[in-house]
């Protein structure tokens, strides 16, 4: 049997069904149509396996906060009728066969990150279902990443049009130009063309900064806050490496509970 990984990042799905709800407070009906639209997932997909990646809500900002203090410091706190509703939510997609994971010292991207490397690469299908582009940097033969909401791939083309770079370079290039809704600053006086056109012609952040050609107009701007630029390319990486303490068996999917 061929595998095909699903994972959902739950709370980019919630919160997206969670905000056009009519009414905010009805969490049945935000379980409800969420447990839909996995269905409907499901039914696209086809899963071998599927699994959904929780942030933990007691968990603080982890360690790229330790990194850079300012990192999502101004990100809304989940509105409190959904923080209480999310074991209704959890329990909803069980009893549809979808088993919850939740993060504990690192953050649920990098859980998905590293589950869904893994499984790549032993040439097996994974997708990956959420709008956040920070998934793109893990592009592979055997890794998707699927927007639901707007009907698209997140993939190579996507990255070119919307960034002009590759998806390996993506860290690089956020590490240049920050990310703003991260509260991660990148290089002042950057933006994105001249992170392309830096990434472009040198390939990667530190290529750029260590060869003599480099234009001068970048030159004093990387000289002043190269350490900066590194740590924001630093928080922009994806670990890949986490203890999972499980195995793919443990995520088949077999249906309805």
């Amino acid at each position: 049997m061929s595998i095909h990984l699903v994972i959902i990042d739950a709370l980019n799905l919630i919160r997206r069904v969670h905000s056009v709800q009519p009414d905010p407070s009805d969490i049945t009906r935000t379980a409800e149509t969420t447990t839909r639209t996995l269905n409907k997932i499901i039914k696209e997909s086809k899963p071998s396996h599927i699994i959904a990646v929780f942030d933990h809500q007691n968990r603080d900002r982890g360690w790229r906060a330790e990194l850079l203090p300012d990192y999502k410091i101004n990100r809304k706190p989940m509105p409190e009728e959904l923080s209480k509703g999310l074991d209704d939510i959890q329990q909803a997609w069980w009893d549809i066969g979808i088993d919850s994971l939740l993060s504990e010292g690192d953050e649920a991207d990098d859980l998905v990150a590293t589950l869904a490397v893994k499984v790549a690469s032993h040439n097996e299908k994974v997708t990956i279902i959420s709008t956040d582009k920070g998934y793109c940097q893990l592009l592979s033969p055997t890794l998707q990443i699927r927007d639901y909401f707007q009907h698209r791939w997140l993939d190579e083309p996507f990255i070119e049009k919307e960034f002009g770079v590759v998806p390996s370079q993506l860290a690089d290039f956020w590490g240049l130009v920050g990310i703003s809704s991260s509260q991660v600053p990148g290089v002042p006086g950057i933006g994105p063309k001249s992170a392309k056109e830096i990434l472009n012609q040198f390939g990667t952040l530190d290529a750029a900064y260590e060869s003599p050609e480099l234009a001068g107009k970048y030159r004093k701007k990387l000289d002043e806050h190269i350490e900066l630029a590194k740590t924001c390319k630093q928080i922009s990486m994806l670990k890949t490496d986490i203890e999972l303490g499980f195995n793919l068996q443990d995520l088949r999917f077999s249906g309805p509970k």
